[in-house]
């Protein structure tokens, strides 16, 4: 699999493209209408579209800091047709250990995971399935990281919540929880960015004056620059614009490189004003 790698100061970063999924464009644009969607992604002819399952690996004296884990391998079929699931890798994993791989590295050498929240496809790769059916995890020697309302909120689900909270991606995991905007190491920060659950989390990562944010489910893909576009999935979509404005405010003043965890094609990019709204300059592509 193609990965993309950049440097934040002195802090290497790895874009790895852990598979694909397909979900009805929609639920990924909510109240925005299809002419004017279609036009940035189309869809196929269940009315899905394509969006990458990207997580970042950061080359930190800590240890290799990962932020998001993809799909993972535990699901079926059925759940595999119905989100258009592309991501099995070589001996039963997961694309996402073939990146890994690719860059010379095993997931025991993983030391720090750290989910921006807890839906299926940013942490289902925190465990993952054996041959004899076993749930273990995934980076057996990695401290895993999330904000503590979100274990808590992922924990007890309602008919709108339980199924995009999947209890065997986070319930055999010892996680380190924080609160708030954190410094999990020097240099990787968590940044509470809310409304599409309430403790979701973009993680920013910052050397020698320079910053990249990954910005998971706030600006899932680079179609999701404009504040009014968002998701329909987001609980709380009102929150999520101001969380959107409040990061867009800190990323054009600092110059940030922003990485989008599901756009197909796009990895990442800086804020430029587009007229009255925001576009992306300088895009880097995947590969």
């Amino acid at each position: 699999m193609p990965h993309t790698t950049f440097k934040v100061g002195r802090l290497t970063c790895h874009a790895l493209e852990a598979g694909m999924q397909h979900l009805d464009g929609g639920a990924m644009f909510g109240v925005v209408p299809k002419p004017l969607w279609e036009r940035r992604i189309a869809p196929d002819d269940r009315n899905r579209i394509p969006l990458a399952l990207r997580c970042l690996l950061v080359e930190h004296d800590a240890g290799l800091v990962l932020i998001d884990t993809g799909l993972g391998n535990k699901e079926g079929d059925k759940f595999k047709d119905i989100y258009g699931v592309e991501n099995e890798g070589r001996e039963g994993r997961t694309r996402l250990e073939d990146s890994l791989a690719e860059l010379g590295y095993r997931p025991e050498e993983v030391r720090w995971v750290i989910n921006t929240h807890l839906h299926f496809d940013h942490a289902g790769g925190n465990t993952w399935c054996t041959g004899e059916g076993r749930i273990l995890p995934a980076f057996p020697q990695a401290t895993y990281v999330v904000q503590r309302g979100e274990l808590e909120f992922a924990r007890h689900t309602n008919e709108r919540t339980q199924a995009s909270y999947l209890a065997h991606n986070f319930e055999s995991v010892r996680f380190q929880t924080v609160e708030g905007e954190v410094d999990v190491l020097p240099g990787i920060r968590c940044i509470p960015t809310p409304g599409h659950v309430p403790y979701h989390q973009s993680v920013l990562v910052e050397s020698g004056g320079e910053r990249a944010c990954f910005l998971a489910d706030l600006v899932p893909t680079t179609a999701h620059l404009p504040l009014p576009w968002i998701m329909g999935y987001d609980l709380e979509p009102l929150v999520t614009l101001e969380s959107k404005r409040r990061l867009y405010g800190r990323a054009e003043a600092e110059g940030w490189l922003l990485v989008f965890e599901h756009d197909p094609e796009l990895v990442a990019g800086r804020l430029g004003r587009d007229g009255k709204g925001f576009g992306l300059v300088e895009p880097r592509g995947r590969g």
